[in-house]
């Protein structure tokens, strides 16, 4: 079935639905979908990945396998 077959047969579902309850599940998804996570974040949240996305583009970054070193020392793993 195309997308457009689809879309026609979702319209006459919704349109012959009685059911409230169906159309505010239908709705949710919706309103779930259309939320980007980034505009969700704080300032302060957005510049800290930003600030991190440069360092790893200025090559400052560390390795995972240098992190787990160091804890291990750290820890006496």
């Amino acid at each position: 079935m195309d997308i457009q077959a689809t879309k026609l047969e979702l319209m006459q579902l919704l349109l012959n639905t009685k059911k409230e309850k169906v159309l505010e599940r239908i709705k949710e998804v919706f309103e779930q979908e259309e939320v980007d996570f980034w505009d969700e974040l704080s300032l302060e949240d957005k510049a800290a990945i930003n600030d991190g996305l440069e360092q790893l583009d200025n090559g400052k970054h560390v390795s995972h396998e240098s992190v787990r070193e160091d804890i291990r020392n750290r820890f006496n793993f």
